[in-house]
């Protein structure tokens, strides 16, 4: 799969969604699916979104992604997506009015064929152009452009605000729910401390992209892809580990029953179910006979 930020080494034509998609939940994929649909074998299946966020651009705030690039890459790959586009969101862009992204950007640049864009989606200086609008001013130059309706959860309309919520809740059904897959954190696995080899509790410190949106800390019961494995089950803390005095948030995962070399390869952590919040024990003891139980429970929990 090809990612790339140059709009001047692009794969084309292209068949494209064009949105935010941070997160990739289902309102998203009713965006996505009309391009995996084409059966145009001409034109490369393409998702168009914006670096940084718009909201990080006119705010000048760090925006913490539900899915950073390189994660969405992997969800959009998987899904067939073939090219990921990665549409500076500066200065220059937001000036041009709805016609000139058309025209410049969509047209002549990215050579889009077909567009798919949800129900609200905005676009130009002054988010002046609508979906409506996309619709009628593409079909003049002979684009084609579908608009995707929201998608709803029962009377709520699902979105990546929603999913924060229901992530810092520590709601793990309803993130379910909202995505229409597991929550994950993709990073590499580095040295720690080795506190926890030290306890007979050896674990994974995952080195995550800064940008990424973690949910409420505590112990998850959670499953592990690695290069070689897939759904291996596992214990996660995501919390500043009080026991031992540590300052800094770190991701920690124990994979159970298991034993093996992960340092400097690249895991997927699933997040199933929430087991408890990050405590302070009296001391490493302590700490380990919560381990313990904390195994036991995920064990329980996938059956195994």
């Amino acid at each position: 799969m090809q990612i790339t930020s140059s709009l001047d080494n692009l794969l084309t034509p292209t068949a494209i969604a064009l949105g935010n998609f941070d997160g990739i939940h289902r309102g998203h994929l009713e965006v996505i699916r009309p391009v995996l649909a084409s059966d145009n074998p001409a034109l490369y299946k393409t998702v168009v979104t914006f670096a940084p966020h718009p909201q990080q651009y006119f705010t000048g705030q760090p925006r913490q992604l539900l899915t950073p690039h390189h994660e969405r890459a992997i969800i959009l790959e998987r899904l067939g997506i073939q090219q990921l586009i990665l549409l500076p969101f500066d200065r220059e862009l937001v000036k041009l009015s709805p016609q000139e992204f058309i025209d410049r950007i969509l047209a002549c640049q990215i050579q889009a064929k077909f567009i798919s864009v949800g129900e609200d989606f905005r676009f130009g200086n002054q988010r002046a152009g609508a979906a409506t609008d996309l619709v009628e001013l593409t079909a003049q130059i002979g684009i084609q452009t579908k608009i995707a309706p929201l998608e709803t959860d029962g009377d709520s309309r699902i979105s990546s605000s929603r999913i924060r919520a229901a992530l810092l809740a520590a709601d793990l059904k309803l993130t379910q729910v909202l995505l229409g897959r597991y929550y994950s954190i993709v990073g590499t696995v580095v040295s720690g401390q080795s506190i926890g080899r030290s306890i007979g509790f050896p674990t994974a410190n995952l080195q995550y992209p800064a940008e990424k949106f973690l949910p409420r800390q505590g112990v998850y019961c959670v499953r592990v892809d690695t290069d070689t494995q897939t759904q291996l089950p596992a214990v996660m803390n995501i919390g500043k580990r009080p026991t031992v005095n540590g300052v800094n948030t770190t991701v920690e995962v124990h994979l159970l029953d298991w034993d093996g070399d992960l340092y400097d390869r690249e895991i997927i952590v699933y997040l199933h179910h929430f087991l408890r919040t990050e405590q302070k024990f009296a001391d490493l003891t302590a700490l380990t006979n919560q381990i313990q139980a904390d195994c036991k429970a995920a064990s329980e929990f996938f059956s195994y």
